[in-house]
């Protein structure tokens, strides 16, 4: 028998004990051993519930128990879990956690003091909810060097993004709806600002460069800003406006940024709708592959903690997990990426033709029925420093998305 103990009972600890009592079997015979859930620690009591007579209010309970093998932290933010979390692995306890804060800003050192014990810190859940992704990059995926990881990590912001482009939805009323229906919170700032996202990109330009890559170095732009407008260019140039996080590899340089783009209809990730998530990854020996499915909700992410739990009682006496060194990576500036840009402007076509070529050069004029008094444009290919530069030459910029190609 392997005891286990689940820290935060909340949505996604409740859905581990749900997964466990009700995949049991499945996972017992996968495991080669009995997965016990022992402890729950919450600072509630859940009267009623069966699973009262497990719970414990004292952290210490789980640290001292030298039965306890796993340890589940599934209770997010940074403090307490990681204190709770480093001290369970002092004691020789492997962790499993989905808590991508906690990974993106301590997961070099808790790797570190698990593979010095002989133990694992898995994360599977933490990018991407049920999407296997970080198992891939750590075992399916060792022979290649990853070139490319571009995805849709955010299922709150996708799904209002795939409401304002299908049904030409104000942000404002596609944010309630997305409250009301349970895929946003009620502070939804970590979403829509890009930073729930940018912490699960970290993540990845971590495991694929095996530096640490701080979240905070990445430059992130959320989604408050675009509007049904915006939706109405993209349509006009047959392509789609998601929020993407993407890490790229330039030379013997990495560089990682969040921010809507436009994709065309060839892009793979185009057709990722509403609270599904993707990951698109191009290896130098594989080529393109993609991972799809939930990104986040109870089960889903339950699943893959569970997976995680699984993985660690087969390997109790071996670490299993790729390691990334403290030692910080310098990302490329994001003045030295190329791209082009969408730019819509205030005015006329006909009358800053001139201007904006004098400017650009050859760029593509746009111009959609029903939106009056302004124009887009999309640019050549250029750097960011450049098009900066150029567009400080500019009036009337009412909106810049770049492109994604």
């Amino acid at each position: 028998m392997v005891n286990i103990a689940v820290m935060g009972y909340g949505t996604v600890g409740s859905g581990v004990v749900e997964v466990i009592n009700t995949n049991g079997d499945i996972i017992n015979q996968r495991a080669a051993d009995q997965i016990n859930i022992k402890y729950v620690l919450d600072l509630r009591d859940f009267p009623g519930d069966p699973i009262q007579e497990k719970i414990v209010h004292d952290v210490d309970v789980i640290i001292n128990d030298p039965e306890i093998r796993i340890v589940v932290e599934v209770m997010g933010g940074v403090e307490p879990a990681y204190t709770f979390v480093k001290s369970c692995l002092e004691a020789g306890k492997s962790v499993v956690t989905s808590n991508k804060a906690l990974v993106a800003k301590h997961g070099a050192e808790l790797l570190s003091i698990a593979r010095d014990r002989e133990l694992n810190f898995l994360f599977e859940a933490s990018v991407g909810g049920g999407i296997p992704i970080i198992r891939a990059l750590n075992s399916s995926l060792t022979a290649d060097k990853i070139e490319e990881i571009t995805g849709i990590l955010n299922g709150t912001t996708n799904y209002m993004l795939s409401k304002m482009f299908y049904e030409g939805a104000d942000y404002a009323d596609v944010l309630k709806e997305a409250q009301q229906n349970g895929f946003a919170e009620a502070d939804p700032t970590a979403d829509v600002k890009g930073y729930d996202a940018c912490r699960k990109i970290a993540i990845l330009s971590c495991l694929i460069s095996g530096q640490q890559v701080d979240f905070e170095d990445i430059y992130t732009e959320g989604i408050t800003e675009i509007t049904k407008e915006d939706m109405m260019y993209a349509k006009e140039m047959d392509m789609t406006v998601k929020l993407l996080a993407s890490s790229k590899r330039h030379g013997d340089h990495l560089h990682a940024i969040v921010a809507p783009a436009l994709l065309g209809k060839e892009h793979p990730l185009c057709n990722v709708n509403g609270v599904f998530n993707a990951v698109f990854v191009t290896g130098n020996m594989l080529g393109d592959a993609m991972f799809y499915g939930s990104g986040a909700g109870k089960l889903p992410t339950a699943s893959a903690v569970v997976a995680d739990v699984v993985d660690a009682a087969k390997h109790l006496h071996r670490n299993i997990m790729t390691m990334w060194k403290n030692e910080k990576l310098t990302l490329l500036p994001i003045e030295d990426t190329c791209k082009r840009f969408f730019v819509r402007l205030q005015g006329g076509e006909n009358e800053r033709r001139a201007e904006i070529e004098n400017i650009f050069g050859g760029v593509r004029f746009l111009t959609v029925d029903g939106l009056e008094n302004e124009f887009g444009i999309v640019t050549p290919e250029m750097t960011e420093r450049e098009y900066r530069r150029k567009s400080e030459q500019l009036f009337g910029v009412i909106r810049m998305i770049r492109l994604e190609e």
